[in-house]
């Protein structure tokens, strides 16, 4: 049998080749981490503060829409919530998607007539 030069050739050292060829999938992953999960993990770690932050007396908009002021904290994990006056719900922490600080004020929707 006859051997290529091509076949010969290929059984050369190639140790450069494998670094070209994972160089696009490290610059994709480097590209994807700071356009992609950096900030990501930033706008997690506000979330989880402002969650960790509520007090009584802060005026909080639920998942579903609802706006109240918190009157009790009760756990780590529940909030009571007067929605309406003498109408109070507990609300999971993690389910609020708001929350305005006592001294902020409040913007109305609907001007008075």
């Amino acid at each position: 049998m006859f051997v290529t030069p091509a076949y010969a050739q290929a059984a050369g050292g190639g140790g450069g080749d494998i670094l070209v060829s994972i160089m696009p999938f490290i610059l994709i992953f480097v590209i994807m981490y700071f356009l992609i999960i950096r900030p990501q993990r930033q706008q997690m770690k506000k979330r989880q503060e402002m969650l960790n932050n509520v007090r009584r007396g802060d005026q909080v908009v639920t998942g579903g829409g609802i706006t109240g002021k918190v009157t009790k904290v009760v756990d780590d994990t529940e909030i009571e919530v007067e929605i309406a006056e003498g109408l109070k719900v507990r609300v999971m922490r993690s389910l609020l998607a708001d929350v305005k600080v006592k001294g902020e004020p409040v913007q109305e929707t609907a001007q008075k007539k």
